[in-house]
């Protein structure tokens, strides 16, 4: 009797504790065997960001080399459109019509976009295509040659607004420059003597910036007796900036133009070659306005 009357409390005292666990059935705890809710997946795939348009309504890719390459050569006809109107405009100056005559389409180089787009990758590539059969003589030999070819007189001149930006260009004709290395032209870590120096000997291509050519020609160290043509480097920098918009490298172009390259010019002695982007004639009409404006 004792001993069931025992098992029985015990009994009621295992069902009506509520910390006493069950045997039997547990009921399982939240955290176990809980199902992760995922969305139905979108039809079609995951829907991209669409990608920034600039103001040339191209992608506005970080990737530089990427984005130039989608923008098409510009013409001869819309160079020539838009050098004359920089050079009117930043000179303060009207061109007689016996000068716009003298510059034709023909003192442009046209590049061909089957080559690639306009970024240092495809540089050497446009120029080869430039100079046609005559490339390797122009651009890649080694020797001087009396009364034909003088010393530190380069085939090709490029411009730019930077040392950086200079040495760039030089990398993408590289393949063109192991017998005749090219030569820099800046002020930056390097004395005029050095430069000089470097100048005695033959030179198919030279990188600078428009002071330091301009003060080599005018002591007769960088001469002009074999260049025919001229690359302006037309891409921005970080800021938006080019050659022929930041303003002190800006002024420094044109009065090296105007002393040693427009006659040339004039004469079908030169070309030039805008190499890079350049504004389309809307965005000059735009320009135009707000200059009229101010």
């Amino acid at each position: 009797m004792g001993s069931g009357k025992a098992e029985r409390s015990e009994k009621a005292k295992s069902k009506g504790n509520k910390n006493t666990p069950l045997l039997t059935n547990p009921k399982p705890t939240k955290f176990k065997n809980k199902k992760k809710h995922h969305p139905p997946p979108r039809l079609g795939g995951s829907k991209k960001k669409p990608i920034p348009q600039t103001k040339n309504n191209q992608p506005n890719n970080n990737n530089n080399n990427e984005a130039e390459a989608v923008v098409p050569p510009a013409t001869t006809s819309q160079q020539l459109r838009f050098f004359i109107d920089e050079f009117q405009s930043a000179n303060g100056v009207q061109l007689s019509t016996l000068e716009l005559e003298s510059i034709k389409d023909s003192s442009f180089v046209e590049l061909s976009p089957q080559l690639g787009g306009q970024d240092v990758e495809h540089l050497g590539k446009h120029m080869k295509a430039v100079f046609g059969s005559s490339w390797k003589q122009a651009l890649s030999q080694g020797q001087l040659v009396e009364g034909n070819i003088d010393p530190g007189s380069p085939a090709v001149l490029i411009i730019s607004t930077s040392a950086l930006r200079c040495i760039e260009l030089l990398r993408g004709v590289r393949s063109l420059t192991k017998e005749c290395h090219a030569v820099k032209l800046f002020s930056k870590h390097m004395k005029v003597e050095e430069q000089v120096a470097l100048l005695k000997n033959r030179v198919n291509f030279a990188s600078g910036t428009p002071n330091r050519l301009k003060k080599l020609i005018d002591i007769e160290a960088l001469g002009l007796s074999r260049l025919t043509m001229i690359l302006l480097d037309m891409h921005t920098d970080v800021k938006g900036y080019s050659l022929l918009t930041l303003p002190q490298v800006r002024d420094e172009f044109w009065d090296l133009y105007k002393s040693y390259f427009h006659q040339r010019l004039l004469q079908g002695d030169l070309r030039i070659c805008l190499f890079g982007p350049i504004p389309n004639d809307n965005e000059l009409r735009g320009k135009k306005r707000r200059a009229s404006d101010e």
